[in-house]
């Protein structure tokens, strides 16, 4: 796969300049199978560093995309992912160090789905009628070009799907299968039917969850998935519903995500079983931990436990096979929005301070909100493999600016 600059129609008759793996904006989605090892060399053809992410990833250190394991322009790396985990939705994207926030909005990631065989038996709705919509905002200036800059997310005003401007979707009266990614930098989602519809939520992060949770609305900070089913088997031919965005923050532009049409009827063997998958149980804790995500005034700088990222650090030491107990504190003065990403790992949460706990956010996570001035709580196990392993605020512009640690998994 080789990362490019090139151009692309995002905006109606405009071409933009995108950063792209193999020329697409966003990059191509990766079809992968549990258990089958998928390897990728990545060409670097930019005129800059790139590191390639694999997020949500059971990956050896080596091949997860540490922001200090540049490609540097002309050069080559292949990353090795052995895919011993459930079927999922996943996402790669850049993770160079400092600049993966420009590098991410200007179009460095693509989704990375994992099937596996128990999952097809289940019979959820597949092929056509799985359709995964990456999700993010951009800002684009007066001659339609990309334009960044750092932590600027009040102007970010146009929704993209899959790369496109609030696009619609032509389906049959029938269930869908839909793989929501929040692949924002910083943008928070509040995604619901503007008719009220059921979404039933049947995957997380990690996978699918242990049973179908209905919902009328889902909410995503940046780098989260969630898998629903929509039926719409329950709508007549020639109706049109829109997925709007009710998130904290949105406003009249930012609202419509996109429309589906429903343009024909069609026969549906498809199904949502009562259970999907079991969660196994991680454990009791042998250690708990407490991480505080703030904001330095003095510096200024995002900052975790009082520190900004340094690669020479390691923040956390944690034994390989015993279960921890994180406790994730917003602290910020500015009352500003965060997240939690770990790598190389899933994660359950246990509870957050401001809500219960939706439905997505009992499965196997990798990334989580934290509230303004709360804290989540989740349990957590590496069992894979020793090395180092980061975890940062998944609004990128906050990680660019130092809002990542380090912890390394020892015997």
């Amino acid at each position: 796969m080789v990362m490019r600059e090139t151009e692309a129609e995002i905006l109606p008759g405009r071409r933009s300049r995108v950063l792209t793996y193999h020329g697409s904006f966003p990059g191509p989605t990766i079809r992968a199978k549990s258990g089958r090892r998928t390897v990728i060399t990545q060409v670097n053809a930019l005129s800059q560093d790139a590191v390639v992410h694999l997020h949500g990833g059971h990956v050896h250190p080596d091949h997860d995309g540490y922001p200090m394991d540049v490609i540097e322009p002309g050069a080559a790396r292949t990353y090795r992912y052995p895919n011993r985990q459930p079927g999922a939705t996943l996402w790669y994207h850049d993770h160079s160090h400092h600049t993966e926030a420009e590098m991410v909005f200007r179009g460095l990631s693509g989704a990375y789905l994992i099937e596996d065989p128990a999952e097809r038996a289940l019979r959820l709705p597949s092929g056509r009628h799985d359709v995964t919509l990456m999700m993010r905002d951009a800002r684009f200036d007066d001659d339609g070009q990309l334009l960044f800059e750092m932590d600027d997310f009040r102007y970010r005003n146009t929704l993209l799907v899959n790369g496109r401007p609030q696009p619609f979707m032509e389906v049959s009266r029938r269930k869908y299968r839909l793989r929501l990614m929040n692949a924002s930098n910083e943008r928070y989602f509040k995604l619901g039917l503007d008719d009220g519809g059921e979404l039933v939520q049947i995957a997380s992060d990690g996978g699918l969850l242990p049973a179908p949770v209905p919902a009328t609305s889902v909410e995503l900070s940046p780098g989260e998935r969630v898998d629903v089913v929509v039926d719409f088997g329950r709508y007549r031919v020639g109706t049109k519903i829109v997925l709007e965005n009710t998130a904290f923050d949105s406003s009249e532009e930012t609202r419509q995500v996109m429309r589906f049409d429903v343009v024909r009827g069609a026969a549906d063997h498809s199904r949502v079983p009562d259970r999907l998958r079991p969660m196994h149980d991680l454990g009791p804790a042998a250690k708990e931990r407490e991480v505080k995500f703030s904001l330095d005034m003095t510096i200024p700088a995002f900052v975790i436990d009082g520190k900004i990222f340094d690669h020479h650090r390691i923040d956390a030491t944690v034994r390989r096979g015993e279960t921890e107990i994180w406790t994730v504190r917003n602290e910020d003065p500015m009352g500003i929005p965060h997240n939690v990403h770990l790598h190389g790992t899933h994660f359950q949460v246990l509870e957050r301070s401001d809500r219960p706990l939706e439905g997505h956010e009992r499965g196997w996570k990798d990334t989580v909100g934290v509230p303004v001035g709360g804290h989540v709580r989740f349990r957590v196990r590496f069992d894979d493999y020793t090395g180092r392993y980061l975890y940062h605020c998944h609004l990128l512009d906050h990680s660019s600016m130092g809002m990542m640690a380090q912890l390394e998994v020892v015997e």
